[in-house]
């Protein structure tokens, strides 16, 4: 098994593998201890470490599954993680994360993780859905505790998909401290507020969910079993606001690769927009023609003309981030990378909830503008096709989303009736908002590409799309 003592052979077979020491007291503590985060932060830590900066070793939270954590502590918390692309394949072992917890068996393990000394960050990687008061009652206690023994704030950093995230966390943890549990009135959230920051921050990586697969190719390139081994692809990249409660955390940063910026918002909209825009879009389109993962989607050419169309014309032109066509052509070869096997309906999951940040504030936007929204449109209409949970060829699928139930219901009860299917589908609230249905020039073309959709098959009215 993958283990400390283990290292020196696998740098003779070629695989880079930490060389600094793993005995120190953790400077970070990560709160969710998932794939992306372990071939994310945890890299980026893995080089702050590597470069001689002991400052950065994590203790890594499960939040609620012990699972990965016990796999990890019966390998020293060592984890492999393989770099891959059409053309090379690259193998690496981290050591950042030091130490592991189960938040829900050991929360007071947490709190006085976050009141150590050492501690200097607060990273997580939870979901848009995990931002509840419990999260922030466990970063309040441990900003308490830590205030109680007469140290200094924190930065906090949340590195999701959510827009605004630091500025949102920030929020509900002040709420938390102002909140009577917490003794609203001895000053804990004027403390915060002074002393801890919370920035914005963005970050874009492939990382496809752990399989055997990868597990199997670990084993061998390694020559001993890892549990938690992961796969990636090379490019990334973290985008994060200057605002941290220690100012040299800037440069830092900097020197390994992350953008430290004075406004995230025009690389977080973008990546939004263009990456996660363009794969629900693949997503839906993959489920409906029976095509397991996103490699092949954009093999397609009808699909790859419609992405980099969606992509040039409709989503990035009303983008601030000023490289974006540089963007959007690294983002084309992203999603053409075999290796990375990304699930279309992985990344289908939850679309209810992802729509209302990826598709519509573009739809609205270059409908404002007087620009094309053809691409988005066929989208919409692939979605709304989605949701009948039967493919092209009579598969069916289930629909992993928090409405799914309405959701069937609705796409079997209109049947082939298009019209009502939009009537309904295409104009839930919880999904479209209420403007966007309501724009003369949206639903008439949702229904026009859904027609073609149930006339011509999905690759023909694809390809037709300009």
């Amino acid at each position: 098994m993958l283990s400390s003592a283990s290292l020196t052979g696998l740098a003779a077979r070629g695989v880079a593998v930490p060389a600094y020491p793993r005995d120190g007291s953790p400077g970070v503590v990560h709160l969710g201890l998932g794939a992306f985060h372990r071939a994310h932060q945890a890299l980026v830590f893995d080089r702050l470490l590597a470069s001689g900066d002991s400052r950065w070793g994590v203790l890594g939270v499960a939040m609620r599954n012990p699972a990965l954590s016990q796999a990890l502590a019966a390998q020293d918390h060592l984890y492999s993680v393989q770099t891959a692309s059409a053309q090379e394949r690259s193998w690496r072992v981290s050591g950042a994360i030091w130490r592991s917890c189960v938040a829900a068996e050991s929360p007071q393990t947490v709190v006085q993780a976050m009141a150590a000394a050492a501690t200097r960050w607060v990273t997580l990687t939870v979901t848009e859905k995990a931002y509840t008061p419990a999260l922030a009652d466990l970063l309040v206690q441990g900003l308490r505790a830590r205030r109680a023994v007469g140290l200094g704030g924190l930065t906090v950093a949340s590195c999701d998909n959510l827009s605004g995230n630091g500025r949102q966390l920030r929020a509900i943890c002040l709420a938390a401290a102002n909140a009577p549990a917490h003794g609203a009135d001895d000053g804990l959230a004027d403390w915060i507020a002074a002393h801890c920051a919370f920035p914005n921050s963005m970050v874009d990586r492939i990382v496809p969910a752990a399989s055997g697969v990868t597990s199997a190719e670990a084993a061998q390139a390694l020559g001993v079993p890892d549990q938690a081994a992961l796969r990636t692809e090379g490019f990334w990249e973290w985008v994060i606001e200057r605002n941290f409660a220690d100012d040299t955390d800037a440069a830092a940063l900097s020197a390994v690769g992350v953008q430290v910026v004075d406004e995230v918002a025009p690389f977080e909209e973008a990546k939004l927009r263009l990456l996660n825009g363009s794969h629900s879009a693949m997503a839906c389109i993959g489920a409906l023609a029976g095509l397991p993962v996103i490699s092949d989607c954009i093999a397609q050419p009808a699909v790859y003309q419609l992405v980099h169309g969606l992509m040039t014309h409709e989503l990035g032109p009303l983008l601030r981030r000023p490289d974006w066509p540089d963007y959007r052509d690294a983002l084309l070869q992203r999603f053409a990378n075999p290796t990375l096997q990304h699930s279309v309906h992985q990344i289908a999951t939850d679309s209810s909830q992802k729509i209302s940040q990826r598709w519509v504030p573009s739809a609205l936007a270059a409908l404002q503008a007087s620009l094309p929204v053809e691409r988005l449109a066929f989208a919409a209409a692939c979605w709304l096709r989605y949701c009948r949970g039967v493919d092209e060829q009579g598969r069916a699928y289930a629909l992993a989303d928090p409405l799914a139930d309405t959701l069937t219901a609705l796409a079997r009860a209109a049947g082939d009736d298009l019209d009502t299917l939009v009537a309904t589908l295409g104009c839930l609230p919880a999904v479209w908002g209420a403007v966007l249905p309501a724009h003369p020039g949206w639903l008439p073309r949702v229904r026009h590409w859904l027609g073609r959709i149930q006339a011509e098959g999905l690759m023909v009215s694809a390809g037709a799309v300009r």
